[in-house]
């Protein structure tokens, strides 16, 4: 783990690097590439200076412009310019550097990576105003002309934009750590690519017979492509040196032509320029482009696991070519093996044959209406298992709103259609053990009293004839107590079994409780409530004695109430009850009818 310098150290570091970075490339630069008016061609230390700004901590920034002012008038009274002058253009190369990290700035949060075209357009933005504003300060504290003005903008903004992004990531890559960690095979490349593109440079610049100035446009090109920005900026600026040294000695083809020299220094500044504009966007497209290949992949990827996981497929059908597409998951719902050519015939085909047309007409209706659209049926796979499947789709629209294909989702939810039927049957049992007396198997007390209930309410609002009886067991008591209650409870048990095969289809008995039972009467008038309950007792008493009904005798008592408008069943019930104590009264094993 790195230990941090001390604040004044590494001010003072920072310092002493941009001095002697700025002092040895402005010394060079004014000493080997003079262009008209002894301006350079290219002004690499206004390049060095932002790549130092843009690197050094905020508060090592004064420090560090402080040694580039020293360098600046240093270098340029050695070049033997008078120091009025000097100081002019110190002045000026401080405001380029200023101005252009205090644009990047706005645009960037910290250092500028180069690897999206924003970022890129943005760097380039803040070079070309900083060297506009360079180049008139210049101007007006030399009295330049515009012939100045315009050679000092293109030179410094050349440096800029040539000089300062392959400091700026080479600095990034060794300060993360990549470059330590970046494979021999990566880094014989780049170092391989790099020296074709200085050697065909070298070579094409070197004669003037033959205009080949688009041979380092393809290495260039080529480096930005296997390297990325990093190889577009450092090609770029290998061949930079390489033309602007070659030209300032006669060399190339650019030296070559027939026209004044300030007109070749423009020309070649155009050449690098345009050499630059094109190279370190494409570069930032192309790394743009590796990210979003990439991200597509993970997301294919994530969607993969997640169909797996969800045993959710994916479907399209062409509807121009009329074709489908199934990815991985939907093969395996469907039991087939990935990667089979499957038609949209095909596909139907493994459905049952009344899914398939019903499934058919959903997908004719959806491209008729525009609107989504869900499906639930079965398929026979290919193992001829029969699975449940629910499938959602929506239309896709192609230019003029006319429908080209369906995306839709295929899931198997056979277990969910199992566990639906599984939890409606544990409901359905759940519900009769709520609704029935366990004993006799007949309706309980609850379910007789709802079902009263709702025959009261037709019989109120629509006039439908209706009567209640009300019967228990004569002398139960002396049964359970001489024979006991299991005997007691096969009474009961035959009791409920003779009355219920005593009734007709739409009435209805129930246990009330104990020895006691409700008959409901639906569309039964007086005398025919009468009847049926009549016979209900007469088959319980026919039974006692019977092979098959085992157990001492028993018989009934009965009291039937026919509905008089009764307002609530406790009222039709109370009525029941005391025409079956009268029943009683009377001796028992009979029945009266209430008043």
């Amino acid at each position: 783990m790195k230990r941090p310098l001390p604040p004044k150290v590494e001010t003072l570091f920072w310092s002493l690097l941009t001095a002697l970075g700025y002092f040895l490339l402005a010394s060079l630069s004014l000493y080997a590439t003079k262009g008209a008016d002894n301006i350079a061609a290219i002004w690499p230390p206004s390049g060095y200076l932002l790549a130092m700004l843009l690197l050094m901590p905020a508060r090592s920034r004064v420090g560090g412009m402080i040694g580039m002012a020293v360098a600046s008038f240093s270098a340029n009274l050695l070049a033997a310019t008078p120091a009025w002058m000097a100081a002019a253009f110190t002045v000026a190369n401080a405001v380029e550097g200023l101005v252009a990290l205090w644009l990047v700035s706005r645009h960037e949060r910290g250092i500028p990576t180069f690897m999206a075209t924003r970022s890129v357009v943005n760097f380039c933005f803040a070079a070309l105003t900083a060297s506009i504003a360079s180049a008139g300060i210049a101007a007006l504290l030399t009295g330049g002309s515009f012939e100045f003005f315009r050679s000092w903008m293109t030179t410094v903004a050349l440096g800029m934009l040539i000089i300062a992004p392959p400091v700026v990531m080479l600095a990034r890559l060794a300060e993360s750590g990549l470059l330590r960690h970046t494979n021999r095979a990566t880094i014989i490349e780049a170092t391989v690519v790099l020296t074709i593109a200085a050697g065909l440079t070298a070579i094409c610049f070197s004669q003037s017979g033959y205009p080949v100035t688009f041979i380092p446009c393809v290495a260039v090109v080529v480096a930005a492509y296997r390297l990325g920005p990093f190889g577009a900026g450092a090609s770029v600026l290998i061949v930079a040196i390489i033309t602007a040294w070659t030209t300032s000695r006669g060399l190339g083809p650019i030296a070559g032509m027939d026209t004044r020299p300030e007109i070749v220094v423009l020309f070649l500044q155009f050449y690098l320029l345009t050499l630059l504009g094109c190279a370190l966007p494409l570069a930032a497209l192309l790394v743009g482009r590796q990210r979003l290949a990439k991200r597509l992949e993970q997301s294919n990827h994530l969607l993969l696991q997640a169909e797996a996981a969800a045993l959710v497929g994916h479907w399209r059908v062409d509807l121009v070519r009329w074709t489908i597409q199934w990815s991985d998951q939907a093969y395996r719902i469907h039991g087939v093996e990935p990667g089979t050519p499957m038609t949209v015939q095909s596909s139907i085909d493994l459905y049952m044959p009344e899914d398939a047309a019903r499934m058919r007409a959903t997908i004719e209706r959806a491209v008729a209406s525009g609107a989504a659209f869900e499906y639930q049926g079965q398929i026979i796979r290919a193992d001829d298992e029969v699975r449940d499947i629910s499938s959602h789709g929506s239309i896709e629209y192609g230019r003029g709103g006319r429908p080209v294909g369906i995306f839709g989702t295929i899931q198997d939810v056979t277990e969910t259609v199992e566990n639906a039927r599984m939890l409606e049957a544990a409901r359905s049992d759940a519900e009769a053990a709520a609704n029935t007396d366990a004993l006799t198997g007949l309706p309980n007390r609850r379910h007789t009293l709802a079902f009263l209930e709702r025959a009261l309410v037709g019989a109120r609002e629509n006039g439908a004839p209706l009567a209640v009886a009300i019967f228990d067991i004569d002398h139960f008591k002396r049964i359970n107590d001489a024979h006991g209650h299991g005997i007691g409870d096969a009474v009961i048990r035959r009791v409920a079994r003779r009355a219920k095969a005593s009734l007709r289809e739409e009435d209805m008995v129930g246990r009330f409780g104990g020895e006691e039972f409700v008959c409901v009467f639906q569309r039964s008038s007086a005398q025919a409530a009468e009847m049926v309950a009549e016979r209900v007792r007469q088959a319980i008493e026919a039974a006692n004695g019977r092979a098959d009904d085992d157990g001492p005798a028993a018989t009934v008592s009965i009291g039937v109430a026919v509905y008089a408008g009764e307002t609530a069943v406790e009222e039709l019930l109370q009525r029941a009850d005391e025409a079956l104590y009268t029943a009683k009264r009377e001796g028992r094993n009979r029945l009266r009818m209430a008043a």
